[in-house]
């Protein structure tokens, strides 16, 4: 059995004790190396694998949660919208012209849906002196045909786009509109 000596009174005490039996002074703290049994010891170990193999898979799913919001959110490819949406910024940069002595283009707008619109100002008409239902049935056979054989609309064609035509007439008041569906302007 291991002894404390008092460093007070130096008197030798008990190892356990921790005040001297003569004094009641503190005695010194002794240190003593506890040997672990292989069973700990491979206790100890096995818990800090786990935390380490624990580590790597929450280190490999945070890695592949960053890996996809990228790809997802910085390298996806434009959405159909977005692309209708440049096309009508396109065509909107020559806007507006003139078509013949009747018709103005006016802009291009790229609506949800997959629907693309035309918007035209009638300049020497005044809604009301008109008959809107004649000049709407003169223009939708016209838009129909070119729908069918101009390039300028081979991507709406190719994607199967609803082109909407917006008329207004020369005050800016609306006359009509119409629009033409892909199973329409195929056939």
């Amino acid at each position: 059995m291991s002894k404390t000596t008092c460093t007070n009174c130096g008197n030798e005490n008990a190892a356990t004790n921790k005040f001297c039996s003569r004094c009641g002074y503190a005695l010194p703290k002794i240190e003593t190396e506890i040997p672990t049994s292989n069973f700990q010891q491979h206790s100890l170990e096995s818990k800090s694998k786990k935390k380490n193999i624990a580590g790597l898979i929450v280190g490999l799913i945070s890695f592949f949660l960053v890996y996809w919001a990228v790809q997802h959110f910085i390298f996806k490819a434009p959405s159909f919208d977005t692309q209708l949406n440049a096309l009508a910024s396109e065509i909107n940069k020559s806007c507006p012209m003139m078509i013949d002595q009747e018709t103005q283009f006016d802009n291009a707008i790229a609506m949800p849906g997959k629907v693309f619109q035309y918007n035209y100002t009638l300049v020497n008409i005044v809604k009301g002196t008109v008959d809107t239902l004649e000049i709407k049935n003169y223009i939708i056979p016209r838009a129909t045909r070119n729908i069918k054989t101009s390039p300028d609309l081979k991507y709406q064609r190719e994607n199967k786009i609803a082109l909407k035509y917006y008329y207004k007439d020369k005050n800016g008041d609306y006359l009509f509109s119409f629009t033409l569906t892909p199973d329409q302007y195929e056939n």
